[in-house]
């Protein structure tokens, strides 16, 4: 089993990483953890180790401790993704999905979360158009940079 235990970012390698022995396409649930086993695209097993609190991006490598790199690739997940042509009336939306801790990918004059039919009623309810689609998933990282909502301590309705 091959182990990685350091992320790396495309910038930091100058966009031409050596010694590329793999990819790994992973769901963002997965790119959070710090520990976890795992297989490259042509059935590897790998096992990472990385610093915790740190969150995967698609375009990060993960390096072993001979320098050999894996690139991270974000898999396509099923997503919602929420539309509205009044920035305001989604920037609405947008703060109804934050008060439920809801990782969000914010682009323009769109937000996009995992899948979930209640949330999905709740954006119709306020006036959005709802589609549901397979993407790569890349919330935000958070206003503490943590990238992960769970754990924070206390309960909305």
């Amino acid at each position: 089993m091959l182990e990685l235990t350091n992320k790396v970012s495309a910038a930091d390698l100058s966009g031409n990483p050596p010694n590329i022995v793999g990819t790994l396409s992973l769901p963002f649930e997965v790119r959070q953890k710090s520990r976890f086993r795992a297989h490259l695209i042509d059935d590897t097993e790998v096992g990472v180790v990385i610093e915790r609190g740190t969150v995967l991006r698609g375009g990060d490598y993960l390096s072993t401790s001979d320098q050999h790199y894996v690139l991270v690739e974000a898999a396509p997940e099923t997503v919602s993704r929420v539309t509205h042509k009044d920035a305001v009336a989604l920037a609405r939306a947008a703060y109804h999905l934050g008060n439920r801790h809801v990782p969000l990918q914010v682009g323009d004059l769109w937000l996009c979360y995992l899948h979930d039919h209640v949330l999905d009623d709740m954006c119709r309810q306020l006036g959005m158009a709802v589609s549901r689609e397979s993407a790569p998933f890349e919330p935000e990282a958070g206003a503490y940079g943590g990238g992960s909502s769970a754990g924070h301590g206390h309960h909305h309705d």
